[in-house]
């Protein structure tokens, strides 16, 4: 994504976005590594998302970007100003919490002007600065409310509005949507990535959730063990994962134990045609996702790689089923389709054996990597 420039059309000028540059960052507390040695490169104007499980790391280097942790070792750079040592008020960095860190006994209003006070905004810039950022989050004429008036969802915007009022280059956001329900959760994060595109700040976003990951980021750094595993574009994770961490992490996936043998893979004593080999390192595991694999003849399915498996399992999920089978040597495979009439009305039994088939395209090989 490049930098954005001139008017955001909502009255609040766009911010002129910076890149970041993460080089060997070390964290420890005590005998455990919060980050070993972390990489990272974020465009001026990015989206980027830090996804991983709890305790991965990924906060701990949000909060490093903030200010809020130094380092043991390594540089941060926000365009070409080393920041290791700079506090975090600064840095130019608006800031989103998991819990939005409002101040109860303050109006809406009061809330979002805080930062412009702490700058010494002048009174009448700061009303018409806030005003605009209530436009811009879809809030105006609440200024007044008290914050135990508002719902998680207008609560959240609030939060956003005080981050983006000041007009940083960086706008960091820690699990912002995560208090929130399904239905308005999903709503928030097409919000937040069309804010983002109007304002065009490099924003570094903080989750677990991969589908909130895929959703809305331009690209993804995967973290685990305080260490980065791949950052990729949301369909580059998904389709060509570096190992299988990642693989098993984002979407649903199926890892079958392969064997190379004269340059051919095998699966379950079946050779088969496979599009995407490792980098480095011998195969190991074959990934396979549930909605590339469809149910076929087990003798033959149009040229494509067929293994045969006993159904265990079929499972109706509404708008698509899940069948779920087991391989010779008891592996488990599944294959995903939609739930039309047609397609449920061949749907086989438990105990029958049934043709698992997917193309050489979607069948993606892996090494034994550590994390």
């Amino acid at each position: 994504m490049t930098a954005h420039a001139g008017s955001s059309g909502a009255g609040t000028p766009r911010a002129a976005s910076i890149p970041i540059t993460v080089r060997g960052v070390v964290k420890t507390y005590g005998n455990t590594t919060a980050l070993d040695r972390v990489d990272l490169d974020v465009a001026s104007g990015e989206f980027m998302t830090l996804l991983g499980p709890s305790g991965s790391g990924k906060t701990t280097l949000l909060m490093v970007l903030a200010g809020f942790i130094r380092p043991d070792d390594g540089s941060v750079r926000f365009g070409e100003r080393e920041v290791v040592r700079l506090a975090p008020h600064k840095r130019d960095v608006g800031m989103v919490f998991q819990n939005y860190a409002l101040f109860p006994h303050l109006d809406v209003a009061a809330n979002i002007a805080y930062p412009l006070k702490l700058r010494r905004v002048p009174a009448a810039e700061a009303a018409q600065r806030v005003e605009a950022a209530l436009d811009m989050v879809e809030l105006g004429g609440m200024g007044k409310r008290r914050v135990h008036e508002l719902s998680g969802g207008q609560r959240q915007r609030v939060a956003l509005a005080r981050a983006i009022v000041f007009e940083p280059r960086i706008v960091l956001m820690d699990e912002p949507l995560s208090a929130l329900d399904k239905q308005l959760r999903d709503h928030m994060q097409i919000e937040l990535r069309r804010l983002h595109d109007q304002l065009g700040m490099t924003t570094i976003y903080v989750t677990h959730d991969q589908r909130e990951a895929l959703t809305m980021s331009d690209r993804i750094a995967v973290i685990a063990g305080g260490r980065v595993q791949q950052v990729d574009t949301p369909r580059g994770l998904y389709e060509r994962p570096a190992n299988r961490f990642v693989a098993e992490f984002i979407g649903e996936s199926a890892l079958l134990a392969v064997d190379v043998r004269d340059g051919v893979c095998h699966c379950a004593g079946v050779p088969l045609a496979v599009d995407v080999w490792p980098a480095g390192g011998t195969p190991r595991h074959l990934l396979l996702r549930p909605e590339r694999v469809y149910l076929a003849e087990a003798a033959a399915a149009d040229g494509h790689n067929v293994l045969a498996a006993r159904i265990v399992d079929v499972i109706y999920q509404g708008d698509s089923f899940l069948v779920q089978g087991t391989l010779a040597d008891g592996t488990r495979i599944s294959a995903r389709g939609i739930a039309t009439a047609a397609a449920l009305a061949r749907m086989p039994a438990r105990g029958e054996t049934a043709g698992f088939a997917f193309a050489a395209r979607d069948a993606v090989l892996l090494a034994d990597s550590a994390t």
